[in-house]
């Protein structure tokens, strides 16, 4: 269980987050939406962390994230894999090399057929059985989010958190981004961090959204839930991805129809 305690965090004069309070439980997937700069990907990065707060704090398997010495850190971090949004492959090196970085790079010894079976195994995992010797510069942008998600899962974590992991792709390669973090949720249950902006990735995957809005979390619930409140912020947030047709609330409908919202 991740828990996440009146959080602060400014940059300067710049305040981000201002006293986040949040419980993810196991097994769960969770979205983060809300605009640009509002905190999100600052908020995942206390939770491995690559940031620290200012105040209040962060526990992963009940231990503060902020009271760990660095070898204890780094023992932790085992838990989490990072999808990172630009997938951040290594040009230099083949799928099967960039999958099996963080093995090799382990304080653990592994031996060759280990990793080459580990490797097989998670590029199977995310539909890329073949791709092992390909460099990639030789694939394509949802190629490449899977390659970093195999690579992400190497080490058999218990969360992972994923920054926009539909960015950049077509409509068909994001339904597959989706899917697979369905299927990882259900055959491996892992539990799943996803900051996002793709509302049609929300209502597809999360079980839980939490919305970031001037430093706090101003809402937090099911998808439908979120689709169906007339919660001001949350509409014009929204109504700009071109999803009115989710909408239940027939008032709130009306009301994009006309651009009352």
């Amino acid at each position: 269980m991740i828990e996440i305690n009146n959080l602060y965090k400014s940059f300067g004069d710049n305040k981000v987050l201002s006293g986040v309070n949040l419980q993810i439980n196991k097994g769960e997937t969770i979205a983060i939406i809300g605009k640009s700069g509002c905190g999100k990907s600052v908020l995942i990065k206390h939770i491995v962390g690559l940031l620290y707060p200012d105040s209040g704090y962060v526990k992963v398997e009940g231990q503060r994230i902020d009271e760990l010495e660095m070898k204890e850190l780094y023992e932790l971090r085992k838990n989490f894999g990072f999808l990172f949004q630009g997938a951040a492959l290594f040009d230099s090196m083949t799928v099967g090399e960039n999958v099996a970085l963080p093995l090799v790079e382990s304080q653990y010894e592994f031996s060759k057929s280990e990793i080459a079976d580990t490797i097989a195994e998670k590029l199977k995992l995310v539909g890329l059985p073949d791709a092992q010797n390909l460099k990639p510069s030789e694939l394509s942008g949802g190629m490449k989010k899977r390659v970093g998600l195999a690579r992400a899962l190497v080490t058999n974590p218990t969360y992972i958190l994923y920054d926009e992991p539909t960015t950049g792709l077509d409509p068909i390669m994001s339904d597959s981004i989706d899917n697979l973090i369905k299927e990882l949720s259900e055959k491996i249950k892992v539990t799943s961090v996803v900051v996002t902006h793709d509302m049609y990735s929300v209502k597809n995957i999360a079980d839980k959204v939490v919305m970031l809005h001037e430093g706090i979390i101003h809402f937090i619930g099911s998808p439908k839930e979120l689709l169906e409140s007339n919660d001001s912020v949350i509409i014009d947030f929204i109504k700009r991805t071109d999803i009115s047709h989710w909408f239940k609330n027939k008032a709130t409908e009306e009301g994009l129809e006309k651009g009352i919202y």
